[in-house]
């Protein structure tokens, strides 16, 4: 099937090969088809068996208990096993259907809105949108400067909140969960992670995980990145407090941008954000910005590989949840 590059006009990324609803369900217009396209994706050159790696592997032309086998570990396996996928009763169609709403949903999509699409239970949508951000997860990555680090604070105004549950401290972040953000202007990639405080070692932390000694950084006046100097790296500050945001080079605006198509998000689409899901939310709108300016197919084909080696059940999904809200709580009470 020839592909042709969308004849109108759109604002940036007029240059991507992008792929409309009717043209999803005629390449994909069953399970089969789609069971294929993710053979493919997963396995390119051989199929090869999740558990051991072999590629002495037949075909069940049954299909019972799973289409594949391996004839060294003597194991059943399809093309979910493995993945985010695993154990999922949807059909291959309604996952990459999924995959696709994501993937081109630049401001994210509600479990709601998947149930109306994807024709399944609001439960069953949130699981499964859940299990693609799984599979967004981002690994920690090295830029190459120059990079741009800033702050956001996700939550909502404590005077707004009911009377027992507002916390004693003052000020306009209290009780607000702490995402950090770095920006790479070289590759324009984006690594976002939640963070308990902004001391000086949890935000430098950030800042060396990502980022060479050397390298140019760009902040606003936070005293906790005062220290990066000191750590070797040619750091430039902006006073956002003065009403200056641009001196020269130095500025956060790139990074300001993926916060405003976060929060445009946050209170267009899903209004509001668990501390325990947060990090999944972060990893979604992260990968979604690094393979935004991709074809639609060849996002989707990276999105088929990330997905290799993560898996999430629903148990795992709600009890990981308590855990993680029960620890943020702890974390960010005031003393």
């Amino acid at each position: 099937m020839t592909e042709k590059r969308n004849s109108y006009k759109a604002p940036g990324r007029a240059d991507r090969i992008g792929i409309s609803d009717i043209e999803f369900f005629k390449r994909w217009p069953d399970d089969e088809a789609a069971e294929k396209w993710f053979e493919e994706k997963r396995w390119p050159h051989k199929v090869a068996c999740p558990r051991c790696g072999s590629i002495r592997v037949g075909r069940v032309q049954s299909r019972k208990p799973m289409p594949w086998h391996c004839k060294d570990c003597r194991k059943y396996f399809s093309v979910r096993y493995g993945t985010v996928m695993q154990s999922s009763k949807l059909g291959l169609q309604t996952w990459l259907l999924a995959l696709y709403i994501m993937m081109t949903g630049i401001k994210g999509v509600s479990s709601l809105h998947l149930r109306r699409r994807l024709g399944v239970t609001q439960k069953t949508a949130w699981h499964l949108a859940h299990r693609i951000r799984e599979g967004m997860k981002i690994e920690d990555f090295d830029f190459c400067g120059p990079v741009e680090v800033d702050e956001a604070y996700i939550g909502g105004k404590e005077k707004n909140k009911h009377r027992d549950k507002r916390m004693k401290a003052a000020g306009g972040t209290v009780g607000k969960a702490i995402l950090v953000g770095v920006k790479d202007r070289c590759s324009n990639r984006v690594s976002v992670r939640l963070v308990p405080d902004t001391k000086a070692a949890t935000l430098t932390k950030i800042v060396a995980d990502h980022v060479k000694p050397g390298t140019e950084v760009f902040s606003d006046e936070h005293r906790s990145y005062l220290p990066l100097e000191r750590m070797g790296y040619d750091h430039k500050t902006v006073t956002h407090s003065v009403g200056q945001y641009v001196d020269g080079l130095a500025h956060t605006n790139g990074i300001e941008s993926h916060w405003a198509m976060f929060r445009r998000g946050y209170h267009g689409i899903y209004h509001q954000m668990s501390w325990e899901h947060l990090q999944r939310y972060a990893d979604e709108f992260s990968y979604r910005h690094n393979e935004r300016p991709k074809d639609t197919e060849k996002q989707l084909d990276e999105m088929v590989r990330s997905m290799d080696h993560k898996t999430l059940t629903y148990e795992e999904l709600i009890s990981n949840g308590t855990w993680a809200r029960r620890r943020a709580e702890r974390e960010l009470a005031p003393f």
